[in-house]
């Protein structure tokens, strides 16, 4: 069973960086496609940035669009997120999260715990 594990969050005052990293175990990053996900209080959960397998197809949503990168280390087993411009509004629990068959699925196989990101001065 794939095992997702996230780390990284924190508080950042607005306009910081972050990034946030994920490590994945009893298997290998090459197979899945990745997403980040987040979910602020009294939110839906939001997919914010997807990677194919092959790394050269990527999404973004608007709201990050420009201030977010994901990159796929599949060497390393691990899938960064850097996160720079950030606003009070990015403030969240960030999750990583795998699918086997599909980019950019709306609900992937396997996740992590999350991660807390702050925006805050």
């Amino acid at each position: 069973q794939l095992q997702v594990v996230e780390s990284g969050g924190g508080l950042v005052q607005p306009g910081g960086s972050l990034r946030l990293s994920c490590v994945v175990s009893g298997g290998t990053l090459e197979d899945y496609a990745m997403s980040w996900f987040r979910q602020a209080p009294g939110k839906e959960r939001e997919k914010i940035s997807c990677i194919s397998r092959s790394g050269t197809s990527t999404f973004y949503a608007d709201a990050v669009k420009g201030r977010f990168t994901i990159s796929r280390h599949d060497a390393h087993n691990t899938l960064n997120l850097q996160m720079d411009s950030l606003k009070p509004e990015d403030a969240a629990v960030y999750y990583c999260a795998a699918d086997r068959y599909f980019f950019c699925s709306p609900n992937p196989s396997h996740w992590g715990q999350g991660t807390q990101v702050t925006v805050s001065s």
